[in-house]
């Protein structure tokens, strides 16, 4: 064993949460090096799905306008189809992602960016090359095998694939982003919640042209039910759009009771003509695939200077789209409190944040794409296919929807029903976008938390409450808009105020003073830099004009006041959030 490099961060991993964490630290300025026992990147699709709150963090971060370049359009991605085949008998029909008019308006009202269909193939290179070309030090074919850890930072042994020798690497903090089977949570001892491998599933990744079946009702999704097919397992099957309209993935599952399915390159077209219910179409198999469905987390993500994400805490199925969203997130919520801490801006206590802020919701979303899997119960009762008479009474079940009777007129307003309640899958914006914190990083103002007012899986509600993030408001700028998550992120805290706040700049340069951590203030009124042309922010800010609102790099709200009499509670409440003070004011009941 030769050598030792050294660095700031080690980041195991080079997934969505590995690579952006990475590109988050680079674009901090953090030295952080990178390791992957692969060779290259994703080379599947997998993850799919890109939500607003993670094209965001994408903006913020610079990278974008790269990903809606080679991303499917919203536009195309909301016809989610129910079908005995593309070819054959649809169903039924929802209106997904937030393509429907009335839920459209939601997703344009919540943020400047829009959600997307971006491959994880196509995602990785674009945030592990600009890690790359900001700073970050990648070794590919390097595999972690163990690490040490003592009061200054971890020691981590890693092996170079190419030539079998193990070296050293030495960081002030180490980040687990090692999937599935994260060793790096393993090593740490995290605490995990549930059960792995509770069903079995099989990817077939193919090139076929069918525009002819699809262009006219273009969706990601394509739900297949064939109850008795030749191809076995359960009876539903997914074809999911990779690239429209020549580029596909088939997941079809198997009984995870059962030895795994052999899938080569004849059963693999074999699957995927009966899916497609035309075999004249010529295929192309690129890839297969067995994966098994999880339903576990953990419940604490770090353990002294090693933190995990990702997949390592995370682990579940891919419905509700919310995995590598959940990772992005998860390193952006990272990222700023290792700069502050690695810049003595901050206290170490700071990090403990992360995991009081992120193990919450990475147990709901393992709880919520799990639920949604259960919850294609109700399509099965109301098509008939929970009749444990067999095949072919399953297929007359679902052939007597069409009759001339109440019975099957019953049956019809069932299965609208059923397939209505899939929003809770499809459409899930409170999911997406509902994250409020409770941690020390967050400074109470006394307030109740909001009540939601409507349902808080389905729909956002903006705020300003500490610990939610910063609503998006358009303003004005220069002559052109500009949204209040501009103004905010990039790396650093911002505050808000209104023309009546100007005593809010000069509390914000005593607290810089004192603290060694600038703050960027925006006054938005008449005559500002920023205006609020649609006066949209006046309905958002829930503070008086004379107020602020205190934004976190991460942009979550860290504090907010009602008026200019509470100026001299800024340099508290930063000290509070950078852990260098009292703890923060406590919430009321």
């Amino acid at each position: 064993m030769t050598g030792m490099i050294e660095t700031d961060v080690l980041i195991v991993g080079s997934g969505p949460a590995g690579s952006a964490a990475a590109l988050a630290l680079s674009t901090y300025g953090i030295r952080n090096v990178l390791v992957t026992k692969y060779r290259w990147l994703a080379d599947t699709p997998r993850a799919h799905i890109t939500n607003q709150r993670t094209m965001e963090i994408l903006r913020d971060l610079g990278v974008e306008d790269e990903v809606t370049a080679q991303a499917t359009p919203q536009a195309w991605m909301g016809n989610t189809v129910f079908c005995t085949s593309l070819a054959g008998e649809e169903l039924g029909r929802i209106r997904t992602w937030g393509t429907h008019p009335q839920r459209k308006a939601d997703y344009d009202q919540a943020s400047p960016s829009a959600m997307c269909d971006m491959p994880q193939n196509l995602m990785e290179p674009i945030l592990f090359g600009n890690a790359c070309a900001r700073g970050t030090r990648a070794r590919l074919d390097t595999e972690y095998l163990s690490l040490v850890q003592d009061s200054e930072g971890v020691t981590a042994t890693v092996r170079d694939r190419l030539d079998g020798r193990e070296y050293q690497i030495r960081a002030r903090y180490l980040i687990g982003a090692d999937g599935g089977r994260s060793k790096v949570a393993e090593d740490i001892g995290l605490p995990m919640e549930g059960r792995m491998g509770v069903a079995g599933s099989m990817n077939i990744v193919f090139k076929a042209d069918l525009s002819r079946y699809v262009a006219h009702r273009p969706s990601v999704l394509y739900w297949v039910l064939q109850p008795g097919s030749n191809i076995g397992g359960i009876g539903m099957g997914l074809v999911r759009m990779v690239r429209p309209w020549n580029e596909w993935l088939i997941v079809w599952g198997y009984d995870i009771h059962q030895p795994p399915p052999e899938v080569d390159a004849r059963v693999a077209t074999e699957v995927a003509h009966r899916l497609i219910g035309d075999d004249t179409i010529p295929i192309e198999v690129t890839s297969t695939s067995v994966w098994t469905v999880n339903h576990m987390f953990a419940t604490r993500y770090a353990e002294g200077r090693v933190f995990c994400m990702g997949d390592a805490v995370h682990r579940h199925p891919p419905s509700n789209g919310l995995g590598s969203n959940t990772s992005i997130q998860d390193a952006y919520n990272l990222a700023w409190k290792l700069a502050l801490v690695l810049k003595g801006q901050a206290a170490p206590s700071l990090l403990e944040t992360y995991d009081a802020e992120r193990a919450p919701v990475g147990r709901q979303i393992v709880t919520r794409a799990n639920q949604s899997i259960e919850e294609f119960g109700p399509i099965f009762g109301a098509l008939g296919l929970l009749d444990d008479r067999g095949f072919a009474q399953m297929r007359a079940n679902m052939e007597a929807r069409k009759a001339d009777t109440p019975e099957a007129a019953e049956q019809r307003e069932a299965l609208r029903r059923a397939i209505a309640f899939k929003d809770y899958e499809f459409n899930a914006h409170g999911v997406e976008m509902n994250q409020r914190y409770r941690s020390a990083a967050v400074v109470g103002d006394g307030t109740p938390e909001p009540v939601f007012d409507r349902d808080r899986e389905l729909y956002y509600h903006p705020t300003t409450w500490p610990g939610a993030r910063l609503p998006h408001a358009w303003l004005g700028r220069d002559g052109h808009q500009i949204s209040t998550l501009d103004l905010a992120g990039k790396g650093r805290f911002s505050l808000f105020t209104g023309p009546t706040g100007s005593a809010w700049a000069e509390a914000a340069a005593r607290t810089t003073a004192e603290t060694g951590v600038p703050i960027e203030v925006f006054v938005i009124g008449p005559g500002q830099a920023q205006e609020d042309l649609f006066g949209d922010w006046a309905q958002l800010r829930e503070v008086g004009e004379s107020g602020c609102v205190l934004v976190r790099p991460d942009m979550h709200v860290a504090w907010r006041a009602q008026d200019s009499a509470r100026t001299a509670g800024l340099t508290e409440a930063m000290l509070a959030v950078l852990g260098r003070g009292a703890p923060a004011v406590s919430r009321a009941a």
